[in-house]
């Protein structure tokens, strides 16, 4: 009988280990998630502070619907949009739809991937100067006497290339290191703050995700289009460097 008992209790001793372990690791995990739901950005936003709204889409080769992105730019108020994934063709769609009544100030570059819409006169646009896949579209706005650097971003997939992804993340951080106040890296990064690269240019880039800025913690964008699959992770980012 006390054999018996020794084998059942030592199995429910060891579950019970496991359950006190995994009951741990989730609320550690946990705390580390909560202040990303907490909206903090007004704890440092002067009242009279001017506003930049930004937004950020991958066309997919440009298959987007073109009307229903002026619509959002106009319900928004967007200001700056950046658009990956952007050829020629999606370039006439747009314009078609009445993007450039809207965004009339633009800064395209269908053959390296990414371009620029804004609303704001853009100066000093072009590629930037970093080792990534494709060149990243970059150009200045300027926003309450201040220039803005905005870069629109797309890096290569990990999934295609670990190592090629991670030397666009480096090299984006190493711009957002050398960048200073007063620039805005916004576009898709495939990626999400549970890759370290990521982290690594928020902190050694000096960025803040604006997502956790807002308490908009988990914005959901992949995958995309997909009727059976509804997005459940975050790759497209907008990332500020606070003044």
């Amino acid at each position: 009988m006390l054999a018996l008992a020794a084998l059942i209790a030592v199995p429910a001793l060891r579950s019970l280990w496991l359950v006190i372990v995994a009951a741990l690791l989730t609320a550690a995990y946990v705390a580390l998630l909560v202040p990303r739901f907490i909206p903090h950005h007004q704890q440092h936003i002067p009242a009279q502070a001017p506003e930049l709204r930004v937004a950020s889409l991958n066309a997919h080769v440009g298959r987007a619907d073109a009307r229903a992105l002026v619509q959002l730019v106009k319900s928004e108020r967007i200001d700056v949009l950046a658009v990956q994934e952007l050829p020629s063709a999606g370039i006439d769609a747009l314009a078609e739809a009445g993007l450039d009544n809207v965004l009339p100030y633009q800064e395209l570059h269908p053959e390296n991937d990414s371009s620029l819409y804004s609303r704001i006169p853009l100066t000093h646009g072009g590629p930037l100067n970093a080792d990534t896949a494709w060149p990243q579209t970059t150009a200045q706005v300027t926003v309450g006497g201040r220039a803005v650097q905005v870069v629109a971003v797309h890096t290569y997939y990990p999934l295609g290339d670990a190592k090629r992804w991670t030397r666009d993340m480096t090299a984006l951080t190493s711009d957002a290191h050398d960048s200073g106040p007063d620039t805005v890296f916004l576009g898709d990064f495939n990626a999400s703050l549970d890759h370290a690269p990521m982290r690594e240019l928020l902190t050694s880039g000096g960025l803040a995700d604006t997502h956790a800025e807002l308490g908009n913690g988990w914005a959901r964008t992949w995958p995309a289009n997909k009727s059976r699959c509804h997005p459940w992770y975050s790759s497209t980012t907008c990332c500020t460097a606070p003044v």
